[in-house]
């Protein structure tokens, strides 16, 4: 009979393919080496949120993967457990995988104690003023990491994988991860532009926080999906016919919206489920900015567009450099629909954000453009003045 331990052991030994593939022969070695160290160092086998040591580094490393972040970033990630544990020191790291890596796990450290410095807010406290200490402990956090932000990746990847075993944490750790992950780590997600991070954190800490009100909008979105998906289709299909017809590239999705972003909107603008224009949403990608205002043409001759419901954000990108055209329309059958539409280059920036610059897949990309986007970043973060509840919503 196999212990579990050595299942755990042959499991995260099997995923470690995954991490390596399509990299270079040396990036893939790194890998191999670090995670290689961590399966054989006998770490503790639980963590204080009652996880194996070596799922959490592992599983950490995968988020990360995911996320096409590049080989230092995930030695970095997989190492910082045994510089935690005292298995190695950063010495050790520096000599095996060198002053990148080490400098990563040091900032990991470093954000570590910035952290266990800055307590929560009450939960009686004045709301502006939570929202004002919220922010600057973004802010502080941001500015630490400056200098290599992939430290800021791997720990936003870190709270990921806390937030999807939240039930192995103690419950009365639950509330306060759950709230600080909604206050701190999804706006922070959502400030360095990794749209795919923001929204399950967001999700996954608003279906412990408000289980009922959670259950609530996924039981409307489930009761009428069947009608929906049947209306999207007839969009899509439409959409890509009069696209083609237009000689315009493009691929063409529907997608439901994530819960928690359903609920911010109909709180926001104080409406019903039935009045959120973007329950649903169509996606175009297309080549070039030139083909995004074709296609919106387009949109706009097939459906009526619905007045006050239209954003370009490639005129005006959000602050996190999220660009695209955002429309509603009066779809088929009557039915309000949003339809988003960015390049194949904008839509990899929204769901990867920063971590885009450090995709493996890439290379050394643009260093000019990215060399901007840092500097532009930074100037950002050292801003004195900056409201609280506006930093945070963007």
């Amino acid at each position: 009979m196999v212990s579990g331990h050595t299942q755990l052991y042959a499991d995260l030994k099997s995923s470690i393919p995954g991490l390596t593939e399509g990299r270079s022969e040396k990036e893939a070695s790194l890998i191999r080496q670090a995670s290689d160290l961590a399966l054989d160092s006998g770490l503790p086998e639980k963590t204080a949120a009652g996880t194996p040591s070596l799922e959490r580094a592992i599983s950490i490393a995968n988020i990360l993967g995911e996320l096409r972040l590049d080989h230092e970033t995930i030695a970095a990630a997989i190492m910082r457990d045994l510089v935690e544990d005292r298995r190695q020191s950063l010495k050790d790291v520096e000599s095996r995988f060198g002053a990148s890596v080490a400098g990563l796990v040091e900032g990991l450290e470093k954000l570590d104690l910035l952290q266990s410095l800055s307590p929560p807010e009450p939960e009686k406290a004045d709301k502006g003023k939570k929202d004002k200490g919220q922010t600057e402990t973004l802010r502080k956090m941001l500015l630490a990491m400056s200098e290599d932000l992939r430290a800021v990746l791997i720990k936003l990847a870190e709270r990921l994988y806390y937030m999807r075993n939240l039930k192995n944490f103690p419950e009365e750790k639950r509330v306060g991860l759950a709230r600080e992950t909604l206050d701190i780590f999804a706006p922070l997600a959502n400030r360095l532009g990794i749209g795919r991070l923001r929204w399950e954190l967001e999700d996954l800490a608003f279906h412990y926080l408000d289980a009922e009100t959670y259950k609530k909008v996924a039981k409307l979105l489930d009761e009428r999906r069947v009608d929906r998906e049947a209306n999207v289709t007839a969009v899509v299909e439409r959409l890509r016919a009069e696209l083609k017809r237009a000689d315009i590239r493009a691929e063409v999705t529907g997608r439901a919206k994530h819960i928690y972003s359903i609920w911010r909107k109909m709180t926001r603008k104080s409406v019903d489920f039935e009045q959120v224009f973007d329950v649903t949403a169509v996606r175009v990608l297309v080549p070039d900015i030139a083909s995004c205002y074709a296609t919106l043409g387009v949109v706009h001759t097939l459906w009526d567009h619905i007045r006050g419901e239209f954003d370009d954000y490639i005129a005006s990108p959000k602050e996190n450099g999220y660009q695209a055209l955002h429309t509603a329309v009066i779809g088929p059958n009557g039915k309000n629909l949003e339809v988003q539409i960015r390049t194949f280059d904008m839509h990899k920036e929204a769901e990867l954000g920063v971590a885009a610059h450090w995709s493996y897949k890439e290379g050394a990309r643009q260093k000019g453009d990215f060399q901007k986007k840092i500097a532009w970043l930074r100037q950002v973060l050292e801003a004195k003045e900056i409201e609280g509840v506006d930093f945070i919503s963007r």
